[in-house]
């Protein structure tokens, strides 16, 4: 496993994911206010749930990026890296809208507490707090913890995934507000 081409690639995908949300806050308000007709919600909602999943998500990356950064200490992270394949295909789905039953947490529902600008400037600081911690983490050391995510049975995953896995979950929204634009037109 070449761990700096793993770190390369989820940065890659981040910056696609993240350019490709932000896109969305150009869109004029007839398109951010839409309802759709399945009753879910409107792109604007949709902005606004990316950035409390992202808000929560980063506080179990960062950490696991600080029990990682202990754990260098204790552990052989050369054998870590040696023994480490990235299973791709079982995150696939989570960038998928509609791939499987997501039951989020009542703290990520949108309230629509919070405007559009600040919106965007968080999701910015969110885009740029990941890059932080793949430069802190530059060696490989996100391979050393690991946590639990109950979403799509992912099971243990380390700190690298669940960047990845933050990135998916906006691809995920992305797909769910170009279904919402395809009702209009």
């Amino acid at each position: 496993m070449d761990i700096f081409r793993l770190i390369q690639n989820i940065r890659t995908h981040l910056k696609l994911s993240f350019d490709e949300v932000d896109n969305w806050f150009e869109k004029d308000k007839a398109i951010l206010n839409h309802q759709p007709s399945n009753g879910g919600w409107t792109v604007r909602q949709i902005l606004e749930h990316i950035y409390l999943t992202n808000f929560y998500l980063l506080i179990l990356i960062e950490k696991g990026s600080k029990k990682a950064m202990r754990n260098y200490q204790s552990l052989d992270l050369n054998l870590e890296i040696k023994n480490y394949s990235f299973e791709v295909e079982k995150f696939e789905k989570v960038g998928e809208y509609g791939a499987f039953a997501w039951i989020r947490p009542e703290h990520m529902e949108p309230k629509g507490e919070l405007n559009l600008n600040e919106i965007r400037s968080l999701i910015s600081q969110q885009y740029y707090q990941c890059l932080n911690y793949l430069d802190l983490m530059k060696n490989g050391e996100g391979l050393l913890c690991k946590t639990t995510m109950t979403v799509n049975e992912l099971g243990k995953i380390n700190v690298y995934e669940y960047i990845y896995f933050l990135s998916l979950h906006a691809q995920r929204h992305v797909t769910q507000m170009k279904n919402n634009v395809s009702e209009l037109f």
